[in-house]
């Protein structure tokens, strides 16, 4: 592996697309100074944390040690979300159009901000915090937490999307690491008849977020886009979508990839991979520290990271999804000073380092992300020169969410064979032109 430029690429192409991950913003935000209830000194109590478990319960639990190792006035009350993006974001929602004081901090996806927002569900934390705090970061990142002039996240990690192997069966049958879909179809049907492996790869193909974001990864590779640039008209009824979702759908007929995948989210396809069951998994950076531990995989000392593949006859590496998640503030809490504290703190070196290091998990914070990159112990994924190509999801509106839905609902509905490609993508078109011009 070439090091230091996997996770250089991903930062600088987060810092040419970040006006795309944001839904109305800029990075443009009020530069204020905090407020004495924002000291962290004086801070004290007890917050609410509600953090999915998408990635690992022992990333919550190590940055809710150390925090409180930090700020020993300040106890954190772990509560658990939804793993599904689409249930969390919700579940919040109600919550907080009630008025809950509860949770006080959320984790949330890095394209809720205009949603939120626009409905007055966050805290602006360009109000409290000072514009010399916004510097740390990338400022695609700061621009995609932002709406209308002000930023409503701090971002906590960034995910890119992986090319997971077993790098132990590749070589017995003397296979390399595949650069293209096809010679991934091909080589998983090799492993497959050898009785190497009962599957050849694994993703995310449940009706949920994720399955827009494998989608959106086909779709570029096709030379593809779901909808134009200034989000008014829907294009994913194309021959670059039908080619996408063509090959998604005969990765299953096939049985390459298994039938119930169609119902996997990156939990699902991760514990399928770590079993030992599959010989290649797309997921996230985070897959690659829970491949690696002995309670999680019995694949430990088996895998390796490579960029994604791409179409033949296209450019090599493949289209990544930008992911990641931001830490927003309840404007209900009840103690403002605690959650900028902890808030701050998810953006110091010791919470990055920790993200980064133990959690192979991509840091937002650039002196971090640069240091772990030069260190050869630091996880693959952050080391891996992929030169990947990355592309944000269309997330320019803030109806986002019943575009996406759109997408996954009917992507879905191809995969598990209810509909044929076309009418997929027609239903698809339909739906989101409805999205683009009605209310959220």
């Amino acid at each position: 592996m070439r090091r230091h430029r996997g996770a250089l690429a991903l930062i600088a192409a987060m810092t040419g697309a970040g006006t795309l991950l944001s839904a109305c913003g800029s990075s443009n935000q009020t530069s204020t100074t905090p407020s004495s209830s924002s000291s962290s000194s004086s801070a004290s109590g007890t917050i609410t944390w509600s953090a999915s478990p998408i990635a690992q319960i022992g990333i919550r639990a190590a940055l809710v040690k150390a925090f409180e190792a930090r700020y020993p006035k300040i106890k954190i009350n772990l509560v658990s979300a939804p793993t599904n993006t689409d249930s969390n974001r919700a579940q919040l929602l109600t919550q907080l159009s009630a008025g809950s004081s509860s949770p006080d901090v959320f984790m949330g996806d890095v394209i809720w901000p205009a949603q939120f927002a626009a409905h007055g569900l966050v805290l602006p934390l360009s109000k409290h915090l000072p514009s010399s705090y916004w510097k740390r970061f990338a400022p695609g990142l700061v621009a995609g937490a932002s709406y209308k002039g002000q930023v409503y996240a701090s971002p906590l990690y960034a995910d890119q999307g992986f090319l997971y192997y077993r790098k132990d069966l590749l070589a017995k049958a003397h296979l390399p690491v595949p650069r293209t879909w096809e010679q991934l179809m091909s080589e998983s049907q090799t492993l497959q008849k050898d009785h190497l492996v009962t599957y050849g790869f694994v993703w995310q193909g449940a009706s949920y977020e994720g399955l827009t974001c494998d989608f959106m990864e086909y779709l570029a590779d096709a030379g593809g886009s779901p909808v134009n640039k200034s989000y008014t008209t829907p294009t994913i009824n194309s021959p670059a979508a039908i080619k996408a979702l063509g090959f998604m759908r005969s990765l299953i007929t096939s049985g390459v990839s298994p039938q119930a995948v169609s119902t996997f989210q990156e939990p699902q396809a991760m514990a399928t991979f770590d079993s030992g069951k599959a010989a290649f998994l797309r997921n996230w950076d985070y897959a690659w520290s829970n491949s690696q531990t002995p309670a999680n995989s019995s694949v430990v000392g088996k895998v390796g990271v490579a960029p994604l593949p791409t179409f033949a006859g296209q450019s090599y590496p493949g289209y990544s999804t930008i992911g990641g998640w931001n830490l927003y503030v309840n404007p209900h809490s009840k103690n403002l000073a605690a959650d900028l504290t902890f808030v701050k703190w998810s953006s110091s070196t010791q919470a990055q380092t920790i993200l980064g290091k133990t959690y192979s998990e991509i840091p937002t914070v650039e002196s971090v992300r640069q240091a772990l990159a030069k260190d050869p112990t630091t996880p693959p994924p952050l080391r891996v020169a992929s030169g990947t190509r990355l592309i944000p999801r269309p997330s320019g509106t803030a109806n986002y969410p019943k575009l996406s839905s759109a997408i996954y609902a009917n992507v879905n509905a191809a995969l598990s064979g209810s509909v044929s490609d076309s009418q997929a993508l027609a239903t698809a078109s339909h739906q989101m032109k409805s999205a683009l011009s009605g209310g959220l």
